[in-house]
């Protein structure tokens, strides 16, 4: 009799929990499941605004147009590029300042609610800051530049193929730093000092200590915001396109921006879903690769 109370009970609680749960599987489903499903659905119709003639199934001929499109293979090269230097960046950046404010020294709370202030910023106005502070003609950049002799005249930063796409990810990389800061540091004051002390103790230096507790403790979390900041980074729209607009002659363009050009410029959003499912493609198959390797990984 008891246990069918207990099973009864369960039960019950089981069917509360489902209706809690309910609500955030039907957000999900409209607002994340819907659209994936309705861009997938559009990458193999034709869906040109300009040419409304043009429908039906495509099958895959909109994937053969982005293949085909002259600015793809490039496209695709600067947005591996921005992703890459970007997050190595804030990685290193963030975990030299993590260390460096996880020392007991004097005014560290200043310093840690400081470091915070770039990634407060709005996107819009630290980008049209930027803007302003690299340009060629007022720009204070150039004018420290040219004052302490590193350059010879004021240079076009934003207004250079070589160097358009590298200054926005310098950009990026000022501003996103402090998330990887503060992670971090939460990271670390979890290592215990009295392993560390010990190690110490042992004859390990702080070079060895670092690398051998510190790094290692610090692993899952960097996983996770390294993924984490793989995706926001390569998805990213809005930082490059307030600086460049993805210019000068496409230099800077990366995918989301060829994206954004085929829907609100060419109104063809049958190459737009389909760029953009080849986009998710690209980042499931890494991630699948990733999980599969480490799985195996931690089996051996």
């Amino acid at each position: 009799m008891e246990m069918k109370t207990m099973s009864l009970r369960e039960r019950k609680i089981r069917r509360i929990a489902y209706w809690y749960v309910l609500p955030a599987l039907l957000f999900f489903i409209l607002l994340n499941a819907y659209p994936l499903l309705n861009v997938l659905w559009d990458s193999f119709h034709y869906k040109n605004l300009l040419n409304k003639s043009l429908n039906g199934f495509a099958g895959i001929d909109n994937y053969k147009e982005v293949f085909a499109n002259e600015y793809f293979w490039s496209s695709l090269r600067n947005t591996l590029i921005w992703t890459i230097l970007s997050v190595t960046g804030e990685y290193i950046l963030g975990l030299i300042s993590a260390v460096a404010l996880n020392q007991n020294v004097r005014g560290r709370t200043f310093f840690r609610a400081l470091v915070i202030v770039p990634w407060v910023v709005p996107i819009v106005v630290a980008g049209l800051t930027w803007d302003w502070m690299l340009s060629p003609d007022y720009g204070i950049i150039n004018y420290w530049l040219t004052s302490m002799g590193i350059i010879d005249k004021p240079y076009y930063w934003l207004g250079e193929m070589n160097t358009a796409l590298l200054t926005i990810t310098f950009v990026n990389i000022w501003r996103s730093f402090p998330f990887f800061t503060i992670t971090l540091l939460a990271g670390l004051q979890s290592v215990s000092r009295d392993v560390l002390e010990a190690a110490a103790i042992d004859g390990a230096g702080v070079r060895t200590r670092f690398f051998k507790i510190v790094l290692p403790q610090l692993k899952t979390v960097s996983l996770t915001i390294i993924f984490v900041h793989i995706i926001w980074t390569a998805i990213n729209f809005d930082f490059i396109w307030i600086m460049s607009e993805g210019g000068p002659l496409h230099s800077s363009e990366t995918l989301p921006i060829m994206i954004y050009r085929y829907a609100m410029q060419e109104y063809n959003f049958g190459n737009a879903s389909a760029l953009a499912s080849l986009m998710l493609g690209f980042m499931l198959s890494a991630f699948i690769i990733y999980y599969f390797y480490t799985s195996r990984k931690n089996r051996a």
